[in-house]
């Protein structure tokens, strides 16, 4: 009787890593908290009040306490279903992308699909500026990121790109709309800041603001910066940029280094 081969030896599967006590609670790991002390408050309540906080104060308004007071609860309440601002602040964010699962992204091909997707990431942070004042230490794990990320993928289906390098590409884009919501939004909070002062003083509203070529002229000489004394002097275009159509053309920069990545793969 022959004796039995042995096959490989099974391979155990990797241990699962412990998960954040917030990335559980975002997916539903961990339940929400105790009933509160009074009907009418539940964890979607307090993220919705903070949301509505930050969007007309900004992030630096949001506290426990003032979401409370803006519930009518104390605050102590807050913790029966939120274990500390940094969670609320992550639950905040998975609910800025609400209806990322739904979405339906527009366009003829790969690239009019992706610059959508960049489009409403851009109209989502404008509706949100607080996002950009948020630390981002680590890629979004919040379901509804993750939904976002997905529709993202899609979009570059058949191109040939792998999949490693898509994921590439859509932190590209959104490392760039992120940079450039978070200086149009620094911008707007810097003129709202100088024109609340100017009232205040009573002088009146201020100058227009100075144009990034006017003090290039004023600093620049020819001889040490050749290239930035030509820009500065150049003719004014007839009608500039404005911020949405800069942040687009850098979008179209951004999709014609994508299909080089494309020709490459192909």
């Amino acid at each position: 009787m022959a004796e039995a081969v042995p096959g490989p030896p099974a391979r155990d599967e990797p241990a699962q890593p412990p998960l954040p006590p917030v990335i559980e609670l975002l997916w539903g790991r961990r339940e929400r908290g105790k009933r509160g002390p009074r009907p009418g408050l539940s964890a979607d309540a307090i993220v919705d009040a903070a949301v509505r906080i930050a969007d007309a104060e900004g992030l630096e308004a949001i506290s426990m306490a003032r979401v409370a007071a803006e519930l009518g609860f104390t605050t102590m309440s807050l913790y029966r279903y939120v274990a500390s601002k940094d969670e609320l602040l992550q639950l905040m964010f998975n609910a800025s992308a609400l209806g990322a699962e739904t979405l339906v992204i527009e366009g003829d091909d790969w690239r009019s699909r992706l610059r959508s997707w960049a489009v409403i990431q851009r109209d989502m942070l404008d509706r949100h500026p607080w996002i950009t004042q948020m630390p981002m230490a680590a890629p979004p794990l919040a379901p509804n990121s993750l939904h976002f990320v997905e529709r993202a993928l899609e979009t570059m289906a058949g191109t040939g790109i792998a999949d490693t390098e898509k994921l590439r590409v859509i932190g590209l884009l959104s490392s760039y709309t992120l940079s450039e919501a978070r200086m149009a939004n620094d911008a707007a909070r810097a003129m709202a800041a100088a024109a609340q002062a100017a009232a205040e003083s009573g002088s009146g509203p201020d100058a227009p603001p100075v144009t990034y070529e006017a003090l290039l002229r004023a600093l620049v000489d020819e001889r040490t910066f050749p290239n930035l004394y030509r820009l500065a002097w150049s003719p004014a275009p007839d009608r500039p940029r404005s911020e949405r159509e800069e942040f687009l053309a850098g979008v179209d920069l951004i999709l014609d280094g994508v299909q080089a990545l494309i020709d490459r793969a192909g």
